[in-house]
């Protein structure tokens, strides 16, 4: 074992060791975290266990709801490229589980997937489970390196790849500090399917060898387009939306952002006095104190959960979000969406859920993590970036004011996701093509010029 594994397994056995009786406790008063508690130990249930099954068994990992969405558009090609596929989705949070499990429902998929949580990255329970599991092929979404489970899968000879795979500027860094333990890590996958050029060339310099690298695109902008009407209706319904109200949305906001964007909406209430706000926080344990908060400001406010129909309409000048999957959907009846994560520091979040409607996206300097969705936004003027509150109230109230402007702005939002769809089939190839003999032959269309020397 490479000296740097064992001193990261030490590391991680050790904090371990230390840190899950506290941990334990926690869970059991609270009641947070007990669910699939068995299966991060590895434990699932005998009716998933491998017995003569000969269809092709392929793991997706994904850790919360934003790659739980990449993967879905991913599974969607699968199940026609590899037909009578077994998939299975596994999740790092209970948010990320539920959003998959709502997200089956009703699909082609539901009688070929299982959503199972994601095993804690000891040797043991990654080896239990995927003995238990057996995949032919395990393939992680984005950014989801975890040595013991990727190493024990090779070990296995199960063959291992990253796909819509993004390494960005600031996790460079850090991966950079343990570049020994990445890149023994590294050299024992098998594929490496990444969103972009950056992405692939810092993926090769953190030790992954060039000939295993693709570039295929970013598969967030494959996002299902079917029924998005229905689903608008039935959201204008639920909202109480009349043609004639304005509706600014604020998505996936984190730290200080609530606070910005109530500064924001008073001043665009005083011009626009009919608009709706709805804030969807990043994080739906802050709901109580967004609420607060509002409520401090003088707005009337009322939760997503409190409007369930006819009897009890939404009232309320400000709606919280506080459910789990429904942000995209809400998006559907926005006039002007900004897309949070993105005032503060903590590299954006996706625009393109709000592009796919048709909605003029508005955000903040900090996009590091979605560079290649900001600047498709960027270059066909679907999206604007605000630098501060100031030029967020600015240009929402003027987009607000001016609603054939922001028809327009949505329209080349949507144009320029439209243009660059097909992601999502490159990286099921990639997966296919391992599950063959000849899974480590590429495509030549889509061979990273890593590759090329």
């Amino acid at each position: 074992m490479n000296p740097y594994h064992m001193a990261y397994n030490g590391i991680t056995s050790g904090l371990f060791l230390a840190l899950f009786p506290p941990f334990w406790i926690y869970s059991r008063m609270s009641g947070r975290y007990r669910n699939g508690m068995s299966e991060r130990f590895g434990h699932y249930p005998e009716n998933l266990r491998r017995r003569g099954d000969s269809a092709p068994r392929i793991w997706i990992h994904a850790a919360s709801v934003g790659e739980v969405s990449v993967a879905f558009s991913i599974l969607n090609v699968l199940q026609d490229l590899v037909p009578g596929c077994r998939l299975i989705l596994s999740t790092i949070t209970e948010h990320g589980r539920r959003y998959a499990e709502n997200r089956i429902v009703g699909t082609s998929l539901k009688a070929r997937t299982t959503c199972v949580f994601a095993p804690i990255d000891l040797v043991l329970t990654t080896r239990r489970a995927l003995a238990t599991l057996q995949p032919d092929v395990l393939a992680c979404v984005e950014t989801e390196l975890w040595p013991n489970w990727l190493m024990e899968a090779g070990r296995m000879g199960i063959k291992t790849a990253l796909v819509n795979g993004r390494i960005s500027i600031r996790s460079i860094d850090r991966y950079m500090k343990i570049r020994p333990l990445m890149q023994d890590l590294l050299a024992r996958m098998d594929a490496f399917s990444m969103i972009r050029e950056t992405d692939a060339r810092r993926i090769s310099l953190m030790g992954a060898p060039a000939d295993r690298i693709e570039i295929h695109g970013n598969a967030k902008f494959d996002i299902p387009t079917e029924s998005l009407d229905s689903e608008k209706d039935r959201m204008r319904t639920l909202y109480g939306i009349s043609d004639k109200t304005p509706v600014f949305i604020a998505g996936s906001i984190r730290g200080e952002e609530d606070a910005m964007v109530l500064s924001a909406y008073a001043r665009i209430v005083r011009e626009v006095p009919k608009t709706v706000l709805i804030l969807a926080p990043r994080h739906i344990e802050r709901v109580r104190h967004i609420a607060q908060r509002v409520r401090a400001q003088g707005f009337s406010c009322q939760l997503r959960t409190e409007l369930i129909g006819d009897g009890f309409p939404r009232r309320a000048q400000v709606v919280i979000l506080d459910t789990i999957g429904e942000l995209q959907s809400v998006y559907g009846i926005a006039d002007v969406v900004f897309c949070g994560g993105s005032l503060v520091p903590t590299g954006g979040q996706n625009v393109l859920e709000a592009a796919v409607w048709g909605k003029p996206v508005l955000y903040g300097p900090s996009m590091e993590d979605f560079l290649d969705a900001k600047e498709i936004l960027d270059q066909t003027g679907g999206g604007v970036q605000v630098k501060d509150i100031d030029e967020l109230a600015g240009k929402a109230l003027d987009l607000l004011k001016h609603p054939d402007q922001a028809r327009v702005m949505g329209c080349l939002a949507s144009q320029a996701l439209a243009l660059n769809r097909g992601a999502a089939r490159g990286h099921a190839d990639v997966i296919r093509n391992l599950l063959s003999k000849n899974g480590r032959k590429r495509r030549s269309g889509g061979v990273s010029p890593l590759a090329k020397g």
